[in-house]
Protein backbone atom coordinates (compact mmCIF):
# COMPACT_ATOMS: atom_id res chain seq x y z
CA UNK A 1 0.00 0.00 0.00
CA UNK A 2 1.00 3.57 -0.50
CA UNK A 3 2.64 4.57 2.29
CA UNK A 4 1.21 7.17 4.39
CA UNK A 5 -2.99 6.16 3.51
CA UNK A 6 -4.46 5.11 6.06
CA UNK A 7 -8.17 3.78 5.58
CA UNK A 8 -10.55 6.36 4.42
CA UNK A 9 -14.02 6.42 6.21
CA UNK A 10 -16.35 5.34 4.05
CA UNK A 11 -17.98 7.42 1.79
CA UNK A 12 -22.43 6.94 1.26
CA UNK A 13 -23.02 4.52 -1.85
CA UNK A 14 -19.18 3.99 -2.15
CA UNK A 15 -19.11 -0.01 -0.66
CA UNK A 16 -21.58 -2.74 -1.03
CA UNK A 17 -20.48 -6.04 1.23
CA UNK A 18 -18.27 -8.33 -0.38
CA UNK A 19 -19.99 -11.46 -0.95
CA UNK A 20 -16.94 -14.23 -1.14
CA UNK A 21 -16.46 -13.71 -4.88
CA UNK A 22 -13.88 -15.00 -6.92
CA UNK A 23 -11.84 -12.44 -8.47
CA UNK A 24 -10.94 -13.19 -12.42
CA UNK A 25 -6.98 -13.57 -13.05
CA UNK A 26 -7.60 -11.08 -15.64
CA UNK A 27 -8.75 -8.16 -13.04
CA UNK A 28 -6.49 -9.18 -10.50
CA UNK A 29 -3.71 -8.24 -13.28
CA UNK A 30 -5.25 -5.12 -14.41
CA UNK A 31 -5.48 -4.36 -9.74
CA UNK A 32 -1.92 -2.79 -9.95
CA UNK A 33 -2.43 -0.33 -12.82
CA UNK A 34 -4.96 0.87 -11.11
CA UNK A 35 -3.55 1.36 -8.50
CA UNK A 36 -1.01 2.78 -10.21
CA UNK A 37 -3.56 5.45 -11.42
CA UNK A 38 -5.14 5.99 -8.04
CA UNK A 39 -1.48 6.77 -6.76
CA UNK A 40 -0.61 9.74 -9.19
CA UNK A 41 -4.35 10.86 -8.97
CA UNK A 42 -4.16 11.47 -5.03
CA UNK A 43 -0.94 13.36 -5.57
CA UNK A 44 -2.35 15.36 -7.23
CA UNK A 45 -5.19 16.13 -5.04
CA UNK A 46 -7.52 14.34 -6.73
CA UNK A 47 -10.73 14.31 -5.01
CA UNK A 48 -12.86 12.21 -6.77
CA UNK A 49 -12.64 9.83 -10.61
CA UNK A 50 -15.04 8.54 -13.38
CA UNK A 51 -14.49 5.40 -14.42
CA UNK A 52 -14.43 7.08 -17.91
CA UNK A 53 -11.27 8.74 -16.46
CA UNK A 54 -9.52 5.89 -14.29
CA UNK A 55 -10.18 3.90 -18.16
CA UNK A 56 -8.16 6.49 -20.00
CA UNK A 57 -5.43 6.18 -17.14
CA UNK A 58 -5.35 2.64 -17.10
CA UNK A 59 -5.47 1.96 -20.94
CA UNK A 60 -8.82 -0.13 -20.89
CA UNK A 61 -12.11 0.97 -21.34
CA UNK A 62 -14.61 2.12 -18.24
CA UNK A 63 -17.35 -0.60 -18.53
CA UNK A 64 -14.15 -3.26 -17.69
CA UNK A 65 -13.24 -1.17 -14.59
CA UNK A 66 -16.47 -0.89 -13.83
CA UNK A 67 -17.07 -4.39 -13.50
CA UNK A 68 -13.53 -5.18 -12.39
CA UNK A 69 -14.37 -2.91 -9.44
CA UNK A 70 -17.56 -4.46 -8.52
CA UNK A 71 -15.56 -7.31 -7.53
CA UNK A 72 -14.07 -5.15 -4.62
CA UNK A 73 -17.54 -4.41 -3.63
CA UNK A 74 -16.81 -0.48 -4.98
CA UNK A 75 -19.72 0.60 -7.45
CA UNK A 76 -19.09 4.55 -7.29
CA UNK A 77 -21.47 6.79 -7.06
CA UNK A 78 -23.46 8.23 -10.45
CA UNK A 79 -22.84 11.94 -11.06
CA UNK A 80 -19.76 11.91 -9.17
CA UNK A 81 -17.46 8.17 -9.71
CA UNK A 82 -15.13 7.09 -6.99
CA UNK A 83 -13.80 8.36 -4.35
CA UNK A 84 -9.76 8.21 -5.07
CA UNK A 85 -8.89 7.62 -1.29
CA UNK A 86 -11.29 5.10 -0.67
CA UNK A 87 -10.48 3.05 -4.08
CA UNK A 88 -6.90 3.28 -3.40
CA UNK A 89 -6.96 1.97 0.01
CA UNK A 90 -9.90 -0.77 -1.66
CA UNK A 91 -7.17 -1.62 -4.54
CA UNK A 92 -4.58 -2.04 -2.40
CA UNK A 93 -5.86 -4.47 0.24
CA UNK A 94 -7.23 -6.30 -2.00
CA UNK A 95 -3.33 -6.89 -3.33
CA UNK A 96 -1.89 -7.44 -0.12
CA UNK A 97 -0.42 -4.53 0.23
CA UNK A 98 -1.91 -2.74 3.76
CA UNK A 99 1.77 -4.50 5.13
CA UNK A 100 4.83 -4.94 3.57
CA UNK A 101 6.09 -8.11 2.35
CA UNK A 102 10.33 -8.73 3.02
CA UNK A 103 11.82 -10.11 -0.02
CA UNK A 104 15.12 -12.53 -0.61
CA UNK A 105 16.98 -12.29 -4.08
CA UNK A 106 18.93 -15.53 -4.72
CA UNK A 107 21.25 -14.65 -7.26
CA UNK A 108 23.38 -11.28 -7.03
CA UNK A 109 24.99 -11.31 -10.47
CA UNK A 110 24.30 -8.21 -12.74
CA UNK A 111 20.91 -8.48 -12.62
CA UNK A 112 20.59 -9.77 -9.16
CA UNK A 113 22.59 -6.62 -8.02
CA UNK A 114 20.21 -4.63 -10.06
CA UNK A 115 17.10 -5.23 -8.32
CA UNK A 116 18.87 -4.88 -5.11
CA UNK A 117 19.82 -1.70 -5.67
CA UNK A 118 16.38 -0.41 -6.88
CA UNK A 119 14.53 1.34 -4.57
CA UNK A 120 11.17 1.07 -5.76
CA UNK A 121 10.57 -2.27 -4.13
CA UNK A 122 10.73 -0.82 -0.78
CA UNK A 123 8.68 2.16 -1.56
CA UNK A 124 5.70 -0.43 -2.77
CA UNK A 125 5.95 -2.63 0.28
CA UNK A 126 8.06 -4.73 -1.16
CA UNK A 127 11.62 -4.49 0.64
CA UNK A 128 14.39 -6.58 0.24
CA UNK A 129 15.77 -7.79 3.07
CA UNK A 130 18.64 -10.11 1.83
CA UNK A 131 20.42 -11.36 -0.71
CA UNK A 132 21.56 -14.32 -1.19
CA UNK A 133 24.30 -16.58 -3.74
CA UNK A 134 25.62 -20.00 -3.65
CA UNK A 135 29.29 -18.58 -5.22
CA UNK A 136 31.68 -18.49 -1.87
CA UNK A 137 33.18 -15.55 -3.72
CA UNK A 138 30.64 -13.34 -3.58
CA UNK A 139 29.65 -14.07 0.39
CA UNK A 140 30.66 -11.40 2.67
CA UNK A 141 30.55 -8.55 -0.09
CA UNK A 142 27.59 -5.96 0.11
CA UNK A 143 25.39 -4.65 -2.30
CA UNK A 144 24.01 -1.11 -1.39
CA UNK A 145 23.22 -1.84 2.66
CA UNK A 146 23.00 -5.67 2.26
CA UNK A 147 25.13 -8.61 2.74
CA UNK A 148 25.52 -10.95 0.57
CA UNK A 149 24.69 -14.95 2.46
CA UNK A 150 25.24 -18.04 1.33
CA UNK A 151 22.63 -19.76 -0.30
CA UNK A 152 22.86 -22.40 2.86
CA UNK A 153 21.97 -19.36 4.87
CA UNK A 154 18.44 -19.60 3.45
CA UNK A 155 16.33 -20.89 6.17
CA UNK A 156 17.91 -18.78 9.17
CA UNK A 157 17.18 -15.75 7.14
CA UNK A 158 13.56 -16.85 6.08
CA UNK A 159 13.27 -17.03 9.78
CA UNK A 160 15.10 -14.48 10.86
CA UNK A 161 13.55 -11.59 8.38
CA UNK A 162 10.02 -12.87 8.03
CA UNK A 163 10.92 -13.35 4.22
CA UNK A 164 7.80 -13.78 2.23
CA UNK A 165 8.51 -13.75 -1.11
CA UNK A 166 11.81 -14.87 -3.04
CA UNK A 167 13.18 -13.88 -6.10
CA UNK A 168 14.86 -16.07 -8.42
CA UNK A 169 17.67 -13.77 -10.44
CA UNK A 170 20.19 -17.04 -11.53
CA UNK A 171 21.25 -18.71 -14.32
CA UNK A 172 18.33 -20.81 -15.63
CA UNK A 173 20.70 -24.22 -15.22
CA UNK A 174 20.08 -24.13 -11.42
CA UNK A 175 17.09 -22.21 -11.61
CA UNK A 176 14.88 -25.04 -10.57
CA UNK A 177 17.10 -26.24 -7.56
CA UNK A 178 16.91 -22.34 -6.15
CA UNK A 179 13.19 -22.65 -6.34
CA UNK A 180 13.04 -26.17 -4.81
CA UNK A 181 15.37 -24.64 -1.73
CA UNK A 182 13.22 -21.83 -1.75
CA UNK A 183 10.28 -23.80 -1.18
CA UNK A 184 11.95 -26.40 1.45
CA UNK A 185 13.09 -22.50 3.61
CA UNK A 186 9.30 -22.00 3.77
CA UNK A 187 9.13 -19.46 0.74
CA UNK A 188 6.08 -20.13 -1.27
CA UNK A 189 6.17 -16.97 -3.37
CA UNK A 190 8.47 -17.17 -6.37
CA UNK A 191 8.71 -14.67 -8.78
CA UNK A 192 11.66 -15.72 -11.63
CA UNK A 193 13.53 -13.86 -13.50
CA UNK A 194 15.72 -17.01 -15.09
CA UNK A 195 15.13 -17.83 -18.38
CA UNK A 196 13.61 -21.04 -17.80
CA UNK A 197 9.88 -23.50 -16.86
CA UNK A 198 10.34 -24.01 -13.30
CA UNK A 199 7.74 -26.11 -11.47
CA UNK A 200 7.11 -25.86 -7.88
CA UNK A 201 4.50 -27.90 -5.51
CA UNK A 202 1.01 -27.17 -5.26
CA UNK A 203 0.43 -24.38 -2.56
CA UNK A 204 3.11 -22.44 -3.92
CA UNK A 205 2.74 -19.52 -6.09
CA UNK A 206 5.40 -18.74 -9.11
CA UNK A 207 5.22 -15.88 -11.21
CA UNK A 208 7.74 -15.41 -14.45
CA UNK A 209 9.38 -12.57 -15.64
CA UNK A 210 11.12 -13.34 -19.47
CA UNK A 211 12.33 -10.64 -20.57
CA UNK A 212 13.53 -11.97 -24.16
CA UNK A 213 9.88 -13.39 -24.48
CA UNK A 214 8.18 -9.51 -24.04
CA UNK A 215 11.17 -8.40 -26.69
CA UNK A 216 10.27 -10.81 -29.31
CA UNK A 217 6.55 -9.76 -28.26
CA UNK A 218 7.54 -6.15 -29.44
CA UNK A 219 9.42 -7.72 -32.24
CA UNK A 220 6.39 -9.13 -33.74
CA UNK A 221 4.52 -5.77 -33.51
CA UNK A 222 7.22 -4.30 -34.66
CA UNK A 223 7.47 -6.00 -37.58
CA UNK A 224 3.78 -5.36 -38.40
CA UNK A 225 4.34 -1.73 -37.79
CA UNK A 226 6.84 -1.92 -40.89
CA UNK A 227 5.23 -4.34 -42.70
CA UNK A 228 2.11 -1.58 -43.04
CA UNK A 229 4.86 1.59 -43.57
CA UNK A 230 6.09 -0.46 -46.63
CA UNK A 231 2.71 -1.67 -48.03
Amino acid sequence: MVRGHAPPERGSGQERPRRGRRIPEATVARLPVYLRSLVELSGSQTATVSSERLAELAGVNAAKVRKDLSYLGSYGTRGVGYDVEYLLYQVSRELGLTHDWPVVIVGVGNLGAALANYGGFGERGFPVVALVDADPAKVGQRVGDLEIHHLDDLPGLVREHGIAIGIIATPASVAQAVADRLVAAGITSILNFAPTVLSVPAGALLRKVDLALELQILSFYRQQVGAADSA
